[in-house]
């Protein structure tokens, strides 16, 4: 595989030359997860570190999902419990843009609805970044809050609710074509809170897939030119995302235990703000740091789905 990646004839074919880099990534991983297993062994170390070995060289076994290196496309929609549950989609929507600052990745918005209140009734966005969509791929489901809202006179504590919808960014090598007559074109002008316009132009497109029904919109850019180019990137995603699902159900495979079925009431996490508590009830995991997590400190929360997944998989391919 190194002389493969030197190799004019690879190096002049993009979507081998990735297919072989992956394959060499996930071989140099394994060896090393070997050699550090032998040493272990071979040092006569405790049983603990051994283990340890041994766990890191059975989840280098594991073949690697080409999509998780990909950026990630995210909607948010609110749910129930009025504005206050657009204000949690906002909250939502801010937590994943600090994690992803924290990360150097960008947010580019897509598509948003938002009311007076800086929350939204529902915003769609991609994660631009290396790895964007393994870290958020468990984000999919229902996600609960319980807090007092600014509008309760009484304090007492409310509960509402918002929905996240997480699928990878479609890339070239999925040769996904769309023919034009499979697509019906809407141009509208875009608009902000409150109904006032964006711009007074019909720059704002939205794309329904006919065979699916699918839909993408994007308003983000004051060109229509760019928001097609836009639209079609999402919509060719959600596509994407929609044939896995299908051939996954034809061969008869789950779908990996924490992403779900994408159902949208399958409610995952609770946000209780009064006892500063977050628990994903998939792990029956709970933080006592909600504070900083819905501040975009993230990764204790991301560490311990990926750990999960990894040990169900690993059981899985045992067993």
């Amino acid at each position: 595989m190194e002389a493969d990646l030197s190799d004019p004839d690879v190096l002049s074919d993009r979507k081998r030359y990735q297919a072989v880099l992956r394959d060499y990534a996930f071989l140099k991983k394994l060896d090393s997860a070997w050699v550090m297993y032998q040493l272990a062994v071979d040092d006569g170390s405790d049983a603990q570190l051994i283990a340890e070995s041994e766990h890191e060289l059975l989840s280098s076994l594991l073949p690697p999902d080409p999509l998780e290196a990909r950026n990630a496309v995210m909607e948010i929609r609110a749910g129930t419990g009025g504005e206050e549950a657009a204000l949690f989609a906002g909250d939502l929507f801010r937590m994943y843009s600090r994690y992803c600052e924290s990360r150097g990745w960008k947010v580019s918005v897509m598509h948003s609805n938002a009311t007076s209140l800086d929350g939204y009734k529902e915003i769609v966005f991609t994660a631009v970044g290396e790895g964007a969509y393994g870290r958020f791929r468990f984000e999919s489901g229902g996600h609960r809050v319980q807090r007092v809202p600014e509008t309760e006179q009484q304090g007492r504590i409310h509960t509402s609710a918002a929905t996240v919808v997480v699928f990878p960014e479609a890339d070239e090598e999925d040769d996904i074509d769309i023919p034009e007559k499979d697509i019906r074109i809407d141009l509208f002008c875009a608009g902000g809170a409150g109904g006032q316009h964006v711009n007074k132009t019909e720059s704002a497109v939205r794309m329904t897939h006919i065979p699916t029904g699918l839909v993408a919109v994007c308003q983000d850019e004051r060109s229509q030119i760019r928001n097609r180019e836009k639209c079609l990137a999402t919509l060719k995603a959600r596509v994407l995302d929609f044939r896995r699902r299908q051939e996954e159900e034809k061969l008869g495979a789950s779908r990996l235990t924490l992403r779900g079925s994408g159902d949208r009431s399958e409610r995952i996490r609770t946000y209780n703000f009064p006892q500063n508590r977050m628990t994903d009830h998939r792990i029956d995991l709970t933080l006592y740091s909600l504070d900083r997590i819905i501040d975009g400190e993230m990764d204790p929360l991301l560490d311990a789905l990926a750990k999960n997944d990894l040990d169900e998989r690993i059981s899985r391919a045992l067993s």
